[in-house]
């Protein structure tokens, strides 16, 4: 579901990844980049059996800190995304209040620069400085969209202490993790039952609010907006990093939830049409939601008497910001709102399932003997949500989307992310070698991919990844989030996020050299190999790297059955 979210990272352009031109770009290196590394851990995840660590481990020892790298950006992102619902839920349950509280100035947190409906309505110049007028954004700022000194909901104050708690927030937090973990605490059974509501409502409410939005007047100016082409824009190098690394955030890559939850397919399940097909919908859901919320901002534009490029924004404005005001100034304003945070909520937490299953997954596949028992995994769900909450109560402090805004910023950096998959690729193409991995493929659906995706692991995506690496580097990071100036603990804190998960790979490289250095490359006795006397990379008819000798699978019965047990993946019955 991580395809029905809004754009709320800011890193990008709004005003051009929020159009229709930029699919252009994204769909090219979707091709060539997402979809290789998105089939790839899919697959590995199916062949394994194992989660996103030990898959790693399996395939190639040595690089085992490929997986732990991309689980500490997974940890990264169930400590912080979380804070979304938790959000949304504190606005779902203020919707029930007639009228909304974002759309009056008559609440004890509105200052005297607050600007109403009606006071806009006879003043349209609403974009001048010290104006304010939203339940998020609560005192002076230049811009509605965008920043403030004091917020309602996301608690950015003067102070930015991490021991002013906002409670009705933490409240929500705690709630959130309460329906996470009652959730997923049963297994990958239990849980899929419960996608199958949040997975599809959110769709079905797309469905209602674009017939609403299309229906509204100025719609059609949102969408000429959307729909109108930009193609000068292609020429931009910075377009196609941007949208180099939004392929890489829309899918879920590099955090190793792709290889968990490919590791409870069967071994014969036709993962590479699966893959496909969710590639497929992912962008065909992502240009549907741009007609929703084009329409709609259309809608708001024509009210406000400005032009849709007034008020086309990008990050946490636009599902808490814009989006509610539109609903605001809609007949039964109640109604749609409830319905829109009530979707938020789903699909934001249908991420976060996502996000905790992989994470239990991988823990329990890293120390099987001590969790794969009874009530091991409950135990261990408990233990992440508890520890998870606790870290996440600064992003409900005052300034609490400051530190969100750093995790995210630093924590899931391209530099990051990038970095991981270009490992990942070497080690497949290289490493492991990449007739090899489409023998196990082919032995796993019956037929061989397209014979480009060999050439993609070995050449292309690794330097569509070095290219992207050289372009974040590059780019200019302001350290300016909100009108609020970073500050050098900010900066550290930042440079230490980011230098965790990227030490993780020399790390376990130098670990793995100390403790066994004459097998640092050769794959686990586990994996079942339908062709060991066929060399594992050839490139134009050349021998790259010769057959490996493969030993007979030695697998252990206690552990298949306790994973059995466990509602795990055994990857014994299944081959």
């Amino acid at each position: 579901m991580m395809e029905l979210l809004p754009s709320w990272r800011e890193r990008f352009s709004p005003e051009f990844v929020l159009s229709v031109v930029f699919f252009i770009p994204y769909f090219v290196l979707l091709l060539f980049c997402g979809f290789p590394l998105f089939f790839m851990e899919t697959a590995l995840g199916q062949y394994t059996s194992e989660g996103g660590v030990t898959a790693w481990r399996k395939i190639c020892p040595m690089f085992q800190g490929v997986g732990i790298a991309s689980h500490v950006i997974l940890a990264y992102v169930s400590i912080s995304f979380i804070v979304i619902p938790a959000w949304a839920l504190f606005y779902l349950f203020n919707s029930f209040k007639s009228p909304l509280p974002w759309s009056t100035c008559d609440n004890v947190w509105n200052t005297e620069a607050c600007i109403t409906r009606l006071s806009r309505y006879a003043n349209p110049h609403l974009f001048k400085p010290n104006s304010s007028w939203s339940f998020l954004f609560n005192n002076t700022t230049p811009d509605y969209s965008d920043s403030s000194d004091t917020n309602r909901a996301l608690s950015v104050s003067d102070s930015m202490s991490l021991t002013q708690i906002r409670w009705d927030l933490a409240l929500c937090l705690l709630l959130a993790w309460i329906i996470c973990y009652f959730c997923i605490f049963k297994g990958i059974k239990y849980t899929g039952k419960v996608v199958y509501f949040t997975a599809t409502f959110p769709y079905l409410m797309l469905i209602i609010f674009f017939i609403r939005g299309i229906t509204l007047p100025g719609s059609a100016e949102g969408l000429k907006y959307y729909l109108m082409p930009g193609f000068y824009k292609l020429f931009e190098p910075y377009v196609w990093y941007d949208a180099a690394t939004q392929v890489i955030f829309s899918h879920p890559v590099c955090i190793g939830v792709l290889t968990s939850l490919g590791s409870y397919n069967k071994y014969n399940n036709n993962c590479y049409r699966d893959c496909m097909a969710l590639c497929c919908l992912n962008i065909a859901t992502c240009f549907f939601a741009g007609l929703v919320v084009f329409s709609l901002l259309g809608f708001m534009a024509a009210q406000m008497e400005v032009t849709v490029d007034d008020v086309v924004g990008g990050g946490i404005g636009l599902a808490f910001v814009q989006l509610p005001e539109i609903l605001a100034m809609l007949p039964g304003s109640v109604f749609w709102a409830l319905l829109f945070f009530f979707s938020l909520v789903l699909l934001t937490l249908d991420a976060q399932f996502v996000c905790l299953e992989s994470l239990a997954t991988a823990i329990t596949g890293m120390f099987p003997r001590l969790l794969r028992r009874p009530y091991g995994r409950e135990i261990l769900v408990v233990v992440i949500a508890v520890v998870c909450f606790l870290l996440g109560l600064p992003f409900v402090s005052e300034g609490g989307l400051i530190h969100f805004t750093v995790m995210d910023m630093y924590g899931t950096s391209a530099v990051i992310m990038v970095t991981i998959a270009f490992f990942e690729t070497v080690v497949i193409g290289w490493v492991y070698g990449a007739d090899r991995f489409i023998d196990n493929i082919e032995d796993m659906i019956g037929y061989k991919p397209n014979p480009v995706l060999k050439y993609c692991w070995l050449f292309i995506t690794p330097l569509i990844c070095v290219v992207s690496l050289l372009g974040a580097i590059a780019r200019d990071h302001t350290g300016i989030i909100h009108y609020y100036s970073l500050n050098v603990w900010h900066k550290l804190l930042g440079g230490l996020l980011i230098l965790i998960p990227l030490m993780c790979i020399p790390v376990f490289i130098l670990i793995r050299l100390c403790k066994n250095p004459s097998n640092m490359t050769t794959p686990s006795s586990d994996l079942c190999q339908a062709r060991p006397h066929k060399p594992v990379l050839t490139l134009c008819k050349r021998v790259v790297s010769g057959a490996q000798r493969q030993r007979q699978p030695n697998r252990s019965l206690v552990d298949t059955s306790e994973k059995i047990m466990m509602g795990e993946p055994s990857g014994v019955g299944d081959h």
